[in-house]
């Protein structure tokens, strides 16, 4: 089934109207998900939330954007990042100033990812480039190199990058009764998968990824920073979590899927250390 979308390769037999409700049934997803949940659950509990749940979000915003970094290349400490404040110039100065841009641009488009969810990608991809790719904003045309050395896995073409981002684009705007992490990690894995842009497609698809977690309800005040769990785990993990993704299979899937659950628990425990720090004032 060349060029079949990911998604209804491993639903095709369902009759499911909803095909992202039958990857929530696969096994070990139901696990995953009530895990994320009771995780997000407990850190919103914390008493720190009542009162200072801004400082929170800003400092799961920093470490979501460091972690996307690392991921796609440029590994820095915490406390450079912190510190700096120039990131023009090339390399992995570029790189952690297109996440961090990425990171404060997400929670603008909140409100349009649910109609237009393409248009909030092209915006993603416009943020990230800014002024380093002549094709910011719009999928690469048949025959355009694709600049994403840590991703390895066969790259689609362009006209099945097209279709498949249709797919994707009708699945959002339709909705899903599908848990948050499981429509977080498809978003994440497809455009991981597709790298529909000539560069930054592993930062845009972790700031989806973070859109959805966001918008759905799950981490209302982005205080989860899924992004530098996917960093504690590692890069061959990463790279061998979406190689299942793109396999298609249910087993696949289902670990792609489990996979990002880790990232968002990790995350959580980000943001734990953080609301103690600031309990005890040392943050």
């Amino acid at each position: 089934m060349a060029g079949e979308p990911v998604v209804r390769r491993v639903v095709l037999m369902s009759t499911n109207a909803d095909p992202l409700v039958a990857l929530g049934a696969l096994p070990g997803v139901p696990d995953s998900v009530d895990s994320v949940r009771k995780a997000v659950d407990r850190v919103y509990g914390h008493r720190v939330m009542r009162r200072r749940s801004n400082e929170v979000t800003a400092e799961a915003a920093l470490r979501g954007a460091r972690g996307s970094a690392a991921l796609s290349g440029a590994e820095w400490a915490l406390e450079e990042v912190r510190r700096r404040s120039d990131f023009g110039g090339e390399g992995d100065a570029r790189v952690m100033g297109a996440a961090l841009r990425l990171t404060a641009e997400a929670g603008q488009l909140l409100s349009i990812w649910r109609q237009s969810p393409l248009r909030v990608l092209a915006r993603l991809h416009l943020v990230a480039a800014a002024d380093a790719d002549e094709a910011a904003g719009r999928p690469r045309l048949a025959g355009e190199p694709v600049e994403e050395p840590l991703i390895e896995l066969e790259l689609p073409d362009a006209k099945e990058v097209a279709g498949r981002l249709e797919g994707l684009a009708q699945l959002v705007i339709a909705g899903s009764s599908a848990p948050a992490l499981v429509t977080a990690a498809v978003v994440h894995g497809e455009l991981a998968a597709l790298r529909p842009f000539g560069s930054h497609n592993g930062l845009v698809a972790r700031a989806a990824e973070r859109i959805v977690l966001v918008g759905s309800g799950l981490d209302p005040k982005s205080i989860c920073p899924a992004e530098a769990g996917h960093a504690e785990l590692g890069r061959a993990a990463y790279a061998g979590a979406l190689e299942a993704y793109a396999s298609g299979t249910p087993e696949g899937m289902a670990a792609w899927i489990a996979h990002c659950g880790k990232a968002v628990e990790l995350g959580v425990r980000e943001s734990t250390a953080v609301c103690e720090a600031l309990q005890r004032g040392a943050a």
